[in-house]
């Protein structure tokens, strides 16, 4: 049942229950009409019987029986005996073959040969001739067959109201998570499209559903104007910081020209050096992805030869990585060609490259590679370093997330992979990473090639 849509368990629910109160009902109704058609039939059968009474009437030494008294009215046998009980006059139903005993005024319930029958007798003095007895009969069986008769149209309808209720129940059901469905799709969209201006907009309504959409849309507004001063906040920031940043860096280069400097001195501003153009780099990093956020950061695209910048990339990371003993290894396919942001695109494979020797073990090795594969000029940056948790994998896109403390060294903000995110996606592309704990991460990019 948990693998089953809302709408369908609503559904199902919703039949079910219709399904036994129908049943319900039918069962009621026919025990109640078996007994309705019971009665009927000994109330016409005694009726009959009384009414016969004036039919029969002895004239001139013979019995004038009315024509009536011959009429199958209502299902029911007249005829007249003797007070002996020999037969006069009537009718006896075709398959009653009993001879029971007259009972005046009492109602006689009898079997015969897999048939029920109600017998009826009354006494009646006639003036002239003397006692007699009238006795109407009636079938039980013929009565009750009628009545099976109309629950067998019931049990074969009950299949068809049963669907017509299902089918009923699903498409009202549809129509009233309707809502539900412009909720779950606008959520999707805003996941999707990042666009946190997109609202719900059901309009007017009384009910919980509409309720909750009005809700939804009252949060996102918040979540919306939070998001806005967080950017603004960090943009600011980012401003503000530049300049300090900016005199610093000054200052420590006009300090480290003076040669009076002590040994120990020239140390500790190297390290303010270092640090302040780490902060530097962080603040650049910032600025840039607060105008992404905002819509403002723009691409100089222009069709460039990937397969060349690539090569150029990795040589200069080939550098850093000697440091590390770590090899670089390329496969890239020649003249892969693109519509591509130079700055950003190396900017974007530096990170990676910076990020596989930071985090590569020593003496290890890094492969990159770039093909054409399905309309898309494909690159990967494969390191055989410390690799990521599984727990960790999800995050790392993150602005400042750092799965631990061995991955949280200066230099490294947790803002290069976010950065790298959005350079590609800005290109068109997708990027995904794939990792073990302790052998080593593989960053795989996607750009649409060049049509």
């Amino acid at each position: 049942m948990r693998r089953l849509s809302l709408k369908l368990k609503l559904t199902l629910l919703y039949s079910f229950f219709m399904t036994l109160v129908t049943c319900a009902a039918l069962a009621i109704l026919f025990s109640l009409s078996n007994k309705e058609i019971l009665a009927s039939t000994q109330n016409t059968l005694k009726k009959q019987v009384q009414e016969s009474l004036e039919d029969v009437e002895w004239e001139d030494g013979a019995f004038d029986l009315d024509s009536d008294f011959y009429d199958l009215d209502g299902g029911v046998y007249l005829s007249l005996y003797t007070e002996s009980g020999n037969l006069l006059y009537g009718r006896i139903p075709y398959g009653f073959d009993l001879h029971p005993e007259f009972s005046d005024g009492e109602l006689q319930t009898l079997s015969d040969s897999g048939r029920q029958w109600y017998v009826f007798d009354l006494s009646h003095q006639i003036p002239g001739y003397g006692l007699v007895y009238v006795r109407g009969i009636s079938s039980v069986t013929e009565a009750e067959s009628s009545f099976r008769i109309t629950l067998r149209f019931a049990v074969i309808v009950l299949p068809l109201l049963v669907v017509l209720t299902a089918v009923t129940g699903y498409f009202f059901t549809k129509r009233t998570l309707r809502p539900v469905r412009q909720i779950t799709e606008t959520v999707q969209k805003i996941q999707t499209e990042h666009d946190l201006s997109r609202r719900v907009e059901l309009g007017s309504g009384t009910d919980e559903i509409y309720q909750l959409a009005g809700t939804f849309d009252h949060l996102l507004e918040q979540i919306e104007r939070a998001f806005q001063r967080e950017q603004q906040f960090t943009s600011d920031v980012s401003h503000e910081l530049r300049t300090p940043v900016t005199v610093i860096l000054a200052q420590c280069d006009a300090a480290l020209g003076d040669d009076s400097l002590s040994s120990e001195h020239r140390q500790q501003i190297e390290l303010i050096e270092k640090k302040a153009r780490n902060m530097a780099q962080m603040i650049s990093q910032l600025l840039l992805l607060s105008r992404a956020d905002q819509g403002r950061q723009q691409l100089q695209m222009e069709k460039l030869n990937l397969s060349e910048l690539t090569e150029m990339v990795c040589e200069e990371q080939a550098l850093l990585a000697e440091e590390k003993f770590i090899s670089i290894t390329t496969q890239i396919e020649p003249d892969l060609y693109a519509f591509a942001d130079e700055t950003f695109y190396i900017r974007m494979l530096s990170n990676l490259l910076s990020n596989a020797i930071y985090y590569g073990k020593e003496k290890g090795h890094i492969l990159v590679s770039l093909i054409r594969q399905n309309g898309f000029i494909t690159g990967s940056v494969e390191d055989d370093g410390i690799g990521i948790s599984q727990d960790d994998l999800s995050h790392i896109w993150e602005r400042f997330y750092r799965a631990d403390a061995s991955r949280s060294a200066s230099g490294h903000s947790g803002l290069g992979l976010s950065m790298v995110k959005w350079i590609v996606e800005a290109h068109g592309g997708t990027i995904t990473a794939e990792s073990t704990l302790g052998k080593g991460s593989i960053f795989t990019f996607l750009i649409p090639e060049e049509n």
